[in-house]
């Protein structure tokens, strides 16, 4: 006799959806990541909503309750604290309206479950100032509607459900194109969108499997969580990130495998059996770490430790103990990334450093403990970067400190801010001195494309230099020196300073061809060079 099914959503069966949910994400996050439009190296949406559910899942991991209102709290509480730029934030908000939906309840019947995934896409519409569609929130809304839809029909079941809202949400993806033009252009879906795609099919695929097992999960295809894009610069020789994990695979050779990650960090451990490996190392970019092993098998155990902010964390400590305390009790945080960066921040008076930005969006937890950390009831937190403003927000309602967020878009707004900063001002006359500061600096950020695209009218291949003007690509060329000059005579109106901040990886000669070639076309200008150390972008100019 078959097993009889399963008539509603409860707590274990919700859990096992979101761990289904989690490993098929983790098979299919670098989809996610290809389709970001703008070819910059950065925070990719695949892998920012791939460590928020990752958050989600952790706090729900060890709960046995049987309601389904607590595995989603927890979820919602995990997704909140992990959330990490735009799309991890808005997921977050997807959990915490499914999670008020089913507040108090038991179990959910289908018609209950489709009211839920309308009232997360919701939450998610009401936590964006200005709703754009043909982003994810359009996708959760689709789900949504095609979810109720489903449970009004006679006989539907939880898996029916399920299965509408995934192909609501496939329909709205593909559907993305058309309602934004970026997208268009760039011949893609919207990244976002397609992530919450894969999120409701691995539900899908989890409660269907446990329905047809009588709860048992077996999942087909499954891969191990990726840790962020982390590469930074060291605050000290011997600190980075303490990478563990497993490598799961056939005839695996461990000494090839040691001799290729020992190149990429130190306090090297490989040992195990040709089917299992265990692998230990401290570097200061995981990522690559993770690119390599991932060559070799299917990754489990996971594990990406930060020692630089640990370490970073006790010094920051004690150089608050020894300063004097600021007669107006305000405190400043700042999201930085770059061993030239850091120190600028912290010479021009910033208590709290969080290691982050483009490549490695921080989390509303690594903001909150930065926070937390200041001994000041009112603090200023400056994001310095587009894709952390919305995590960084979510602060607010998380601690009992007076938190302002001054929405800075790049390190020069963020400097501009800094400095204009005064200890004898209150918080008010403050906030609106530096949010004027940093609205009247114009940043340029020079990198290379990692992907082929069209975007603003340029055509741009893998590997061209481009140049960003207040995040919008403005410039491509061969040469630094070239979209440097062809960026700056895109801006309008007289400036009097330049402030060149130097990439880790520019290098001497880089240097001085591009200061000689602005100097050269622009010779009534100031020019000041900074070490910036930051990662991946050779160059970003403050001009003012």
């Amino acid at each position: 006799m078959a097993p009889e099914p399963n008539p509603g959503v409860d707590g274990p069966l919700f859990k096992r959806a979101l761990l289904g949910s989690l490993s098929w994400l983790s098979a299919n996050h670098e989809e996610v990541n290809r389709l970001n439009v703008f070819p910059v190296p950065d925070g990719d949406t695949g892998t920012n909503m791939l460590l928020t559910l990752q958050s989600a899942v952790e706090d729900i991991r060890e709960s046995d309750a049987a309601e389904v209102s607590k595995i989603a709290k927890l979820a919602s509480h995990g997704s909140l604290m992990g959330a990490r730029g735009n799309s991890g934030v808005i997921l977050s908000q997807i959990f915490r309206g499914f999670a008020r939906a089913v507040e108090g309840k038991s179990s959910l019947t289908p018609a209950e479950l489709a009211t839920a995934f309308e009232e997360a896409a919701n939450a998610a519409y009401r936590a964006v100032n200005k709703p754009t569609e043909g982003t994810i929130l359009t996708v959760a809304r689709e789900a949504g509607r095609a979810a109720a839809a489903a449970a009004a029909t006679p006989g539907a079941t939880i898996p029916r459900v399920i299965a509408a809202a995934a192909d609501g949400a496939r329909a709205a993806v593909l559907k993305t194109p058309s309602q934004l033009q970026i997208l268009r252009d760039a011949g893609v879906v919207d990244a976002g969108g397609f992530g919450l795609q894969v999120i409701l099919e691995g539900m899908l695929k989890t409660v269907e499997e446990a329905e047809s097992s009588n709860g048992a999960l077996v999942t087909s295809r499954s891969a191990a969580p990726v840790a962020s894009q982390v590469a930074v610069a060291l605050p000290e020789e011997g600190w980075g990130y303490c990478t563990e994990f497993l490598i799961e695979g056939s005839d695996l050779d461990l000494d090839v495998i040691k001799n290729q990650i020992e190149a990429l960090g130190n306090s090297v451990l490989v040992v195990g059996e040709p089917e299992l490996v265990k692998v230990h190392v401290h570097t200061d970019d995981p990522t690559r770490v993770i690119a390599l092993a991932g060559r070799y098998g299917k990754l489990l155990k996971l594990n990406v430790g930060d020692m630089s902010t640990q370490h970073r964390r006790i010094l920051e400590d004690e150089g608050q103990a020894a300063r004097a305390p600021r007669p107006n009790g305000v405190g400043i945080v700042a999201v930085v990334a770059g061993r030239g960066l850091v120190d600028i921040f912290r010479g021009l008076g910033v208590d709290a450093i969080v290691e982050g930005g483009q490549t490695m969006n921080p989390s509303t937890q690594d903001m909150l403990t930065a926070i937390e950390s200041v001994p000041y009831e009112e603090v200023i937190l400056l994001p310095n970067n587009k894709n952390v403003i919305l995590a960084a927000k979510q602060v607010l309602g998380l601690t009992k400190k007076k938190v302002h967020v001054i929405e800075t878009h790049s390190v020069p707004q963020g400097v501009a801010a800094v400095v204009a900063f005064r200890a004898d001002r209150q918080g008010a006359e403050n906030l609106a001195v530096m949010k004027a500061e940093a609205e009247r600096v114009h940043t340029i950020e020079v990198t290379h494309a990692v992907r082929d695209t069209r975007s603003n009218g340029l055509k741009v291949k893998k590997g061209d230099v481009i140049g960003l003007i207040n995040d919008r690509l403005e410039a491509n060329g061969s040469g630094y020196a070239e979209v440097v000059n062809k960026a700056l005579g895109k801006l309008a109106g007289t400036f009097e300073l330049i402030t060149v901040y130097r990439g880790k990886d520019a290098s001497d000669d880089e240097m001085a061809q591009l200061e000689s070639a602005i100097r050269s076309q622009y010779p009534s200008l100031e020019v000041e060079v900074q070490q910036g150390g930051q990662q991946h972008y050779p160059f970003i100019l403050s001009v003012e």
